[in-house]
């Protein structure tokens, strides 16, 4: 009996899998909470260099009124003049009572400094994707992902009783490297968890999730004006999640893989007696499982391929060579063109909390329709669209003359959206390409190609200066360079997951794999029974 057929006997989309897809969707909701946080903690309000006590009234003082950088001072002999500031700044808390700017000076020359948290937040993320990929893999998706949530919780509390501004980019760091083990393995995790057809709506939901936690963040930050307070709201959170992920099981498919048959059957019939399957569970015995070990590993052609966990097994071999260099060229683009334009819309000029809802309205209209469409048109051809319509749009706002701003602004905005759903697609579809012995580490090395691709983006942003032309051509062209890669990947649409390398290879060569022979049989078996 294969292995998906167990699977099905305990039921494969029941109580059990949607009380996981809701338990493992909630902490997305915070993720861009993280990610986009400094758009208000970091905020710079209104400010200029404060006037000596016994300037203020002076008229001379008056009449040249506050400079940014500088204070007007009356000197010894009563000469009006410009110093620089000794005095601090005064800073405008009608929009932030509180930032890191504001407590610590992050001005007149120190701007930069809160730039440098981000980036150093972004270097944990890629840090983490290395690091967190190969040990899901390793140690599996359970632990790690307990791991992450601990971890993010810590750090994001360390980061607001933070004392100084080195101790805030040290925490940042760290917690941008427990966020990466918590993007790779809550999806990862409900993936194999779930049948095939239901794959495509769990992704929809916690994109979903993931969106709205941008107006979520506007909320927030819109009711919790002082930065502190704000990233606590968006980090304690996770210790509650941390505490109910302990009922969430391991990966069926990785202790299948990593030849753990014991726990698998213990995980099986646990899911059985959720799902309202006890008696059906109680069949499934030890030697059944051990039985369809033994059977993968002697339908594989070369052993070396079935249970491989190494970086280098993305690359090892031609099929998944193709896979992951599609997959890297693909992340890359979307998320340098995503984040170069998502900081460079200037017609949203409605103060911060409205442009957060904004974004978050086009990302879930976006995702929406792409979500229709994977349904029915399949992964590669979604892939592709979308990524050529992004290069199209951006392309053609270059034609358009400066004399027609709103016309130039709505093609970037749909450009944007194209890549909002672009995004999705591209995260079901690396998670559905790798094997699951590679998984985490496939999806690890795409996922820091992603942020090499956002830390690239503010580099282009600033050769606008000396050519205006050149972000909008470097996007669109890297979009529609990508659309052309995704044509080279396979459709797996509705197809089930490949556990191992040999698997990818088969399907490389146009060959119907053991697996997938079977699942068909269990799929018309299924059917023929109900109707």
């Amino acid at each position: 009996m294969a292995f998906s057929e167990l699977v099905e006997k305990v039921g494969s989309m029941g109580l059990f899998q949607i009380l996981t897809v809701i338990f493992l969707s909630i902490p997305v909701l915070f993720i861009y909470g993280h990610n986009l946080v400094q758009n208000f903690s970091a905020g710079v309000p209104g400010y200029h260099c404060r006037v000596n006590v016994t300037d203020e009234f002076n008229p001379a003082v008056q009449r040249l009124g506050h400079e940014i950088c500088q204070r007007v001072a009356v000197n010894d002999t009563g000469i009006v003049i410009m110093e620089s500031c000794k005095t601090g700044w005064a800073y405008d808390k009608s929009i932030f009572s509180s930032t890191i700017v504001t407590e610590w000076d992050l001005v007149c020359g120190l701007e930069s400094l809160k730039e440098l948290a981000q980036s150093l937040f972004m270097a944990g993320v890629l840090l983490g994707a290395l690091i967190f990929g190969h040990l899901s893999d390793r140690y599996g998706r359970r632990a790690i992902l307990l791991c992450s949530l601990f971890m993010i919780g810590v750090m994001g509390t360390g980061a607001a009783f933070s004392p100084n501004f080195s101790t805030y980019c040290c925490f940042r760091l760290l917690l941008g490297v427990g966020l990466s083990g918590l993007l790779l393995n809550y999806f990862c995790l409900s993936l194999e968890l779930v049948p095939p057809k239901s794959r495509t709506l769990v992704v929809a939901i916690q994109g979903y999730c993931s969106t709205s936690g941008q107006v979520l963040l506007a909320g927030l930050a819109y009711a919790l004006r002082d930065w502190r307070w704000l990233q606590l709201a968006i980090s304690l959170p996770f210790f509650i999640f941390f505490l109910y992920s302990w009922w969430l099981p391991e990966s069926f498919r990785w202790l299948m893989v990593n030849n753990k048959p014991e726990r698998a059957l213990k995980n099986l019939q646990r899911v059985a007696k959720l799902n309202g399957r006890k008696e059906e569970g109680q069949k499934i015995s030890l030697e059944m499982l051990q039985c369809e070990l033994q059977e993968e590993s002697s339908k594989n052609e070369n052993p070396k391929l079935a249970a491989s966990s190494s970086w280098l097994d993305l690359f090892r071999t031609r099929g998944m060579r193709r896979i992951s260099c599609c997959m890297l060229c693909i992340s890359f683009s979307i998320n340098m063109s995503y984040f170069g334009l998502s900081m460079d819309l200037p017609v949203f000029s409605y103060g911060p909390h409205v442009v957060q809802v904004i974004f978050g309205g086009i990302d879930l209209v976006a995702k929406f329709m792409c979500t229709i469409a994977l349904s029915f048109l399949g992964r590669r051809c979604v892939q592709s669209g979308t990524l050529f319509c992004a290069g199209a749009l951006l392309l053609l706002t270059m034609a358009i003359p400066q004399d027609f701003p709103l016309l130039r602004i709505v093609f970037v905005v749909l450009g944007k959206g194209c890549l909002s759903a672009s995004s999705l697609c591209s995260y079901l579809y690396s998670g559905e390409l790798f094997p699951t012995v590679v998984r985490q580490s496939g999806m690890g090395l795409t996922t820091m190609m992603a942020r090499l691709g956002g830390i690239v983006s503010p580099v282009v942003l600033m050769a606008r200066s000396s050519y205006p032309f050149l972000p909008l051509l470097l996007f669109g062209v890297s979009s529609i360079v990508s659309g052309i890669t995704a044509l080279f990947l396979p459709e797996l649409h509705n197809a089930p997951l490949p556990d191992t390398i040999q698997e990818v290879e088969d399907r490389a060569r146009q060959k119907v794999t053991p697996r997938e022979r079977e699942d068909e049989i269990v799929i018309s078996v299924v059917y023929s029974t109900r109707f």
